[in-house]
């Protein structure tokens, strides 16, 4: 006889378009359960900005599910331990999720999907955040791509992306005898200073604030971004990438509301304009997962092996002085403070932030992808990895390592009136001198270049 189904969340924390969930209401009655095992995603465990956006985003889920009739239950991990118990507390037969992507999630998945099975237990795993899979996406030959411009002709070439599916109103709550839900207070995701009032302030975490940040970006964003995500002295981006990592909206809800806001035209016959550019934006994102899949090193290692022998300085002054905004570049001491401030930066200057890191004071990219890491709301494992091997020069679709952003230019072409600086840095009496000079410190790094075999 056919029993309850686990639903088991993670970055997925949204009833709309949720294909795991859509399954097992579709058979019954319906166990919601979210697992805290952060060791599990060792070496990159959640982060500190990342767990504070989960607590919230945890509770928008709770009473979500409260509301349609199936409480969330929490545990902690481990994973597979907690689901064994779950499965006998509520007898069920069934247990669903939407896949992820990190290496170390994908090791952890394949176990846990082996061990249910053996124990009579059905397990079965869904395409939540993706509009195509990474496997799904491959050259003539079979073969990842590496490059974006023919991944992203490729996955337009396909078939429009899968219609998203609306919430279930009702969900039949499957009954639990067993030790009560660990609370999202116990779970201990606020930081224990609390540094977070700016984030507070700036940000609303849960699935019913994605839909709203969404709706506000196509009436008013939308039309003027291809120009404004460049610009960080304006609300031009649509500030989605926190909501789309934890999963509160599906990259199928954005893709097919861009285009109903253009008439519902296929993507591939959308060539110009906002609409044309933030498609892209999404599949950057695709692209990032289609790479950390294929090249599951990559959060550790280059992509391009050349790169290893890269002769990156130790600097923890130098380190400690981007970290906190204080290199003397005001665009990238903007950017730095944003991002300590609120949780997140404006992507134009993460390109900047990152380009002085690695080649004005070239401090090793994993540096700055670690910070990146506890700082950003939207921290991302695919995305953080394409994005600072990008700026470093060493892995796909990389900007050359001799492509050396000045921080001065930058900042009078992106933030012209500094508007920008000034409402993070602003006029302060005891701000810093460079330290390094721009110039010198460009003949450096392409000295250092050198030593790279490929360039020889």
């Amino acid at each position: 006889m056919s029993g309850p189904t686990i639903v088991w969340f993670r970055h997925d924390l949204r009833l709309d378009d949720n294909p795991a969930l859509a399954a097992a209401a579709a058979r019954g009655e319906v166990a919601p359960v979210f697992i805290w095992a952060p060791a599990e995603e060792h070496p990159w465990e959640p982060g500190a900005a990342s767990r504070w956006w989960l607590h919230h985003s945890l509770g928008a889920l709770a009473a979500a599910l409260d509301k349609a009739g199936a409480p969330l239950v929490i545990r902690r991990g481990p994973s597979l331990d907690a689901l064994r118990s779950l499965v006998k507390e509520y007898g069920a037969t069934h247990v669903v999720w939407n896949r992820r992507y990190e290496p170390a999630v994908i090791a952890r998945d394949t176990a846990i999907k082996k061990a249910l099975t053996d124990d009579g237990v059905t397990a079965e795993s869904f395409n939540g955040s993706l509009l195509f899979e990474p496997m799904q996406v491959a050259t003539k030959e079979g073969r990842p791509y590496q490059v974006f411009t023919p991944f992203w002709r490729a996955l337009l070439a396909r078939d429009e992306p899968a219609e998203p599916v609306a919430a279930p109103r009702k969900l039949k709550a499957a009954a639990r005898r067993g030790a009560a839900s660990v609370s999202i207070d116990a779970l201990g995701l606020l930081p224990a200073i609390d540094w977070s009032g700016m984030m507070e302030k700036t940000w609303k975490p849960g699935e019913a604030a994605a839909a709203k940040r969404l709706s506000r970006f196509l009436e008013q964003g939308l039309s003027g971004y291809a120009a404004g995500r460049d610009r960080p002295d304006s609300d031009g981006t649509s500030s989605l990438s926190p909501h789309l990592h934890c999963g509160e909206i599906s990259p199928r809800r954005v893709w097919h509301a861009v285009r109903a806001a253009v008439g519902g035209r296929p993507a591939k016959a959308i060539t110009t304009g906002g609409a044309e550019s933030y498609l892209r934006e999404l599949g950057w994102r695709e692209f990032a997962n289609h790479l950390i899949y294929h090249f599951p090193h990559t959060p550790e290692a280059p992509l391009r092996a050349d790169y290893a022998r890269f002769p990156w300085v130790k600097d923890p002054v130098g380190l400690r002085a981007w970290q906190r905004g204080r290199t003397g570049y005001p665009i990238v001491d903007a950017g730095m403070r944003q991002l300590w401030a609120t949780g997140w930066m404006h992507n134009r200057v993460r390109m900047i932030v990152a380009s002085f890191l690695v080649k004005d004071l070239r401090i090793s990219w994993l540096e700055g992808a670690r910070w990146f890491w506890d700082t950003l709301v939207d921290a991302d494992l695919a995305a953080n990895t394409l994005g600072w091997q990008w700026a470093a020069g060493c892995g796909a679709d990389a900007a050359p390592y001799f492509r050396i952003f000045n921080p001065t230019t930058q900042g009078e072409k992106f933030d012209p009136n500094g508007v920008y600086v000034q409402k993070w840095v602003g006029t302060q009496g005891d701000y810093p001198e460079p330290i390094v000079d721009h110039a010198e410190a460009r003949k450096l790094a392409l000295e250092a270049l050198k030593t790279v075999s490929r360039v020889k």
